[in-house]
């Protein structure tokens, strides 16, 4: 489904991505795991197209979309929470949740079954949907920014340090949450970062390990 082949991208002229390699399959659970600086939010940034390649090639579907400008990629079913969520405060949960897709210029009936898919497999969302974005926790924000990329992610999910700052108890919904990605949206390949690689362990398929923006290892593993 999404593949990098020999991912190279530099920051300010410093190299930071270093031939990385991935592959998720459809439906398939992947983890990326590496400490802060590793390069983990480059490559989410690199497969959503937020910054040029210096090599390698990004796939979806079989199709390179390297040369796809960034706009483009979630039109293509590619959704992305990034670490710091990004929520509107002044618009409600509801508006948070369709901006993509107002963005992409959805058909209204394909943006309600969208909006009622993400009700019925995160329902805290649907109960917390007029409520202002500025008012909600932090773990609640993470479920508005889940939900929001699987408005757009029909074909693959980035989701960049999700755990980030969650409490136990909301680190466990949350992680229930991923678990029933399989039930709910049975062909979407997700990709999560993790620092820490306990929070994962159960729930992924494969575990890509990196570091100084390389990929060290890459582990096959049967989800719990």
């Amino acid at each position: 489904m999404l593949e990098l082949r020999a991912v190279a991208a530099d920051i300010a002229g410093a190299p930071v991505l270093r031939g990385v390699s991935m592959h998720l399959p459809p439906g398939g659970l992947v983890a990326l795991i590496g400490r802060n600086g590793a390069g983990k939010t480059t490559t989410l940034r690199a497969i959503m197209g937020l910054l040029p390649l210096r090599g390698g090639q990004v796939l979806l579907g079989g199709e390179e979309v390297t040369g796809v400008p960034a706009h483009h990629r979630a039109r293509l079913g590619v959704g992305y929470a990034p670490e710091e969520r990004r929520l509107f405060g002044p618009f409600s949960v509801r508006q948070n949740l369709l901006l993509p897709a107002e963005v992409l210029r959805l058909p209204a009936a394909e943006t309600a079954r969208r909006l009622e898919a993400v009700f019925t497999f995160l329902p805290e969302l649907a109960t917390l949907a007029d409520r202002r974005a500025a008012g909600l926790s932090g773990g609640q924000g993470k479920m508005v920014a889940l939900g929001r990329a699987l408005i757009v992610g029909t074909r693959a999910v980035l989701l960049d340090e999700p755990f980030q700052g969650l409490a136990p108890a909301l680190a466990q919904r949350y992680a229930d949450a991923l678990r029933g990605l399989h039930a709910a949206f049975p062909r979407v390949a997700l990709l999560v970062t993790e620092s820490n690689p306990q929070l994962l362990e159960p729930l992924v398929d494969t575990t890509y390990v990196i570091e100084r923006g390389e990929i060290l290892t890459a582990d096959a593993a049967t989800a719990a």
